[in-house]
């Protein structure tokens, strides 16, 4: 009986297991939209260069501008990063 009883929860676990999806922030642009449909599903939109781009987009709709978590910003060069004087 206990068998039967682990067979069934282990069933059950993998079934209920949910596949990875793809990762949907396009690195190349700061701002996301993310859009509620009806039946509670959602997407994200990360096509965005501005906040007021996304928010005139956003307007009437269920939806709501995000920063984009994978945002690949260009790197400012700092103090440090001028280089010695030398070659080696």
């Amino acid at each position: 009986m206990r068998v039967l009883g682990w067979m069934i929860l282990a069933g059950a676990t993998m079934l209920a297991v949910v596949p990875a999806s793809a990762q949907r922030y396009d690195p190349r642009y700061p701002v996301c939209l993310q859009v509620w449909e009806w039946g509670g599903s959602n997407y994200m939109n990360c096509s965005f260069t501005s906040w007021g781009q996304c928010q005139a987009t956003a307007s009437g709709l269920s939806a709501m501008c995000l920063n984009n978590p994978y945002w690949s910003q260009a790197r400012q060069p700092g103090r440090g990063d001028h280089g010695r004087g030398y070659a080696y």
